[in-house]
């Protein structure tokens, strides 16, 4: 079996650690990725395309980070607790779906179009997402149909996996134990061997999603910036490092008002006046 549940809690907690700190980096990260797009004198490619790299690599540190942890502790990684119940709601195979990327990228592209509209209209022109050109358009289209492929590749055989444990073998093996328990006969440890290599080989099978999960999610997140300008790139950069920031404070938020709200419910149940 691939883990205890004792490397559970230390590897959720080392995670948990290396997360917290990897925030801290995709913080400053945004802010160095607005100063450079704020900043006339910064759009250039021999300034912009070296900040890019920089913030890939840090994308490249947190999946090789995950695919290290998952290695000992693959349920963990697909059940993170260093996550708001928030984005535990949206997750896919332990992550982002990749194809979201693309409706950020035109979300984020269609208010910039908004917004410099008048500019656009008088033949000026932008560096921005709003200034997508045709060509641009059509490789998106064609990578986002191309990455929608997978991903439904990938969700068809988690299902198969998620359904596997109603397989024969399992189904037989809750039928001995659930047996061997009624009749008192204390040799359910002898089906220990058992349940840990039948359990095994279905978290193996989720391992080897979550991994392909996440080099599907990073090689999205290259392959559009390879398609955008330097300061096309840096904007889509500002916009996913924005909603993922925000999404996890606004979770973390609602997690503690909710855990607020149950602790006031049980000490006012108990008679004891409660603050608000």
């Amino acid at each position: 079996m691939m883990s205890t549940s004792k490397n559970s809690l230390e590897n959720g907690k080392s995670f948990d650690n290396f997360f917290e700190s990897w925030l801290i980096k995709e913080n400053q990260d945004l802010n160095q990725l607005l100063c450079v797009s704020k900043d006339d004198d910064n759009n250039n490619d021999m300034i912009l395309s070296p900040l890019i790299h920089k913030v890939e690599k840090h994308y490249e540190e947190y999946y090789k980070e995950k695919s290290r942890y998952a290695n000992s502790d693959v349920l963990g990684m697909l059940n993170p607790s260093w996550i708001s119940n928030l984005e535990d709601a949206f997750l896919w195979i332990g992550g982002w779906r990749p194809s979201m990327a693309f409706h950020l990228l035109y979300s984020k592209s269609g208010i910039q179009l908004e917004a410099n509209l008048h500019e656009l209209i008088r033949g000026f022109t932008t560096r921005d997402l709003g200034s997508l050109t045709g060509n641009q358009l059509g490789k998106i289209d064609e990578l986002q149909n191309k990455t929608i492929r997978e991903e439904r590749k990938l969700s068809e055989n988690l299902a198969k996996v998620q359904e596997s444990v109603a397989d024969a073998s399992m189904v037989e093996l809750s039928h001995v134990v659930s047996e061997l328990m009624r009749e008192e006969t204390g040799q359910v440890d002898d089906e220990e061997e058992n349940i840990k290599t039948n359990i095994g080989k279905k978290e193996e099978s989720l391992l080897e999603l979550l991994k392909k999960g996440d080099d599907l999610r990073l090689r999205t997140i290259k392959e559009i910036l390879r398609i955008l300008t330097p300061s096309q790139g840096v904007h889509f950069l500002i916009a996913a490092a924005e909603l993922h920031l925000r999404i996890h404070e606004w979770g973390k938020k609602k997690d503690a008002d909710v855990s607020h709200n149950k602790w006031s419910c049980h000490t006012n149940s108990e008679g004891t006046s409660v603050k608000n």
